[in-house]
């Protein structure tokens, strides 16, 4: 994405843990069958073999396109030249809650989505994995996959071995400040209590998306978190509410607040803010001494989709690492193809080949030594833990 572009919004948004889809989650985690597809129910007659086609759902602004013509995708039209694959691709993902809404009856009810591809947050594709309504991939269709995917994003507790889900971007949770503003460095969490800070602090209002830094600065392991972790979280949290120390919590607007000097610091994703720096360089990401969280999106291929062997062979297109290295210059989140930092680095433009220095979007090994990827929230959990959040958050 070129550096100016306006970052993508609504990437990862607040959990509405009460609404239809939690409930969903919560009741299959309970026992309830009705919700759960089992492994030979999940596959439809694939017709990739003679219709050449698939459908796939992304969010808005998550792939590359051509500068002077916004509507063209480069890296989507090659591979359909390439393969002769016609993909109709639709940026209909604003929210993970409100899509899993959208296509839950039908996958509960063992009818077609009419998508051979999806792409939403890891905690998210946690539930679909847990519900059974996304179909195992054939890896033997993705060498390239197999041969170069991040091995840090390998193993996450919801998919051992990414067995139904692949990465599409990857990105860290931190802090986000303003140096000029400050007049100082923030380098943990508890930098944001700071009383020179009081009123100048945002919070994610996601539950998902918020709790695992604010664990990580209480040094806490969040691969193996636990409930007491999260009450004592809580805890500080509202103490900081009621001392008016965060002035609000946010989704992906606290990038105006930040950008306006309305906040000081704030919980921030890495791609939002090499977008921000872009247009103040001031403006500074922080990977805490504690650590940081370590996310993925990831692309799954939902029950009965009619062209599962198409969808997984644009998979593994992306996991070339010359396509990779395209997309991530244009998308500037972690790229879940670390091959493709060499590809950008000998890049005749210097922006991109700058861009193999980042690292926000390839992280180094000192920063991958602070990075982490949660444990996600059970079933049981989800009901009582969102409600004291959202209580604490307004929501």
């Amino acid at each position: 994405m070129p550096l100016t572009t306006i970052p993508p919004l609504s990437r990862r948004t607040l959990l509405r843990a009460l609404g239809s889809g939690a409930a969903l989650g919560g009741l299959a985690g309970c026992g309830v069958p009705a919700a759960y597809v089992r492994p030979g129910d999940r596959a439809a007659t694939d017709l990739s073999s003679t219709d050449k086609r698939l459908n796939w759902a992304n969010w808005p602004l998550y792939i590359d396109t051509d500068d002077e013509r916004p509507s063209r995708r480069p890296t989507l039209e090659a591979f359909e030249k390439r393969t002769g694959i016609s993909v109709e691709y639709v940026e209909e993902i604003n929210d993970n809650d409100e899509f899993f809404g959208k296509i839950s009856p039908a996958l509960m009810n063992h009818q077609s989505t009419g998508r051979d591809l999806i792409v939403i947050s890891d905690w998210m594709s946690a539930r679909f994995v847990r519900l059974g309504w996304v179909q195992e991939m054939d890896r033997a269709r993705q060498p390239n996959v197999t041969r170069y995917l991040d091995p840090q994003l390998r193993t996450p507790a919801f998919d051992p071995g990414r067995t139904y889900t692949v990465p599409w971007q990857s990105g860290i949770t931190g802090l986000a400040y303003n140096r000029r503003r400050t007049g100082r460095e923030i380098r943990q969490v508890s930098d944001l209590w700071a009383s020179d800070l009081k009123g100048r602090v945002t919070l994610l209002s996601g539950l998902d998306e918020a709790f695992a830094l604010l664990m990580q600065g209480n040094g806490v392991d969040i691969t193996r978190w636990t409930a007491d972790d999260f009450h004592t979280v809580c805890d500080q949290v509202e103490k900081q509410v009621k001392g008016g120390q965060i002035r609000r919590f946010t989704g992906n607007d606290y990038i105006k607040d930040l950008s306006s000097g309305d906040v000081l610091a704030c919980q921030a994703y890495s791609g939002d803010v090499i977008q921000l720096q872009a247009d103040d360089p001031d403006i500074e990401f922080v990977v805490p001494d504690q650590g940081a969280e370590l996310w993925a999106e990831s692309l799954m291929i939902p029950n009965l989709a009619r062209h599962k062997a198409n969808a997984e062979r644009l998979i593994d297109y992306y996991y070339d690492p010359e396509v990779a290295a395209e997309l991530a210059a244009w998308v500037n989140y972690v790229c879940p193809v670390p091959a493709a930092q060499d590809v950008l680095a000998s890049a005749k433009d210097e922006e991109s080949a700058a861009l193999a220095e980042n690292p926000l979007i390839f992280p180094d090994e000192e920063m991958r030594s602070r990075l982490a990827i949660a444990r996600d929230i059970t079933p049981d959990e989800r009901v009582e833990f969102a409600e004291r959040w959202n209580q604490i958050a307004g929501l």
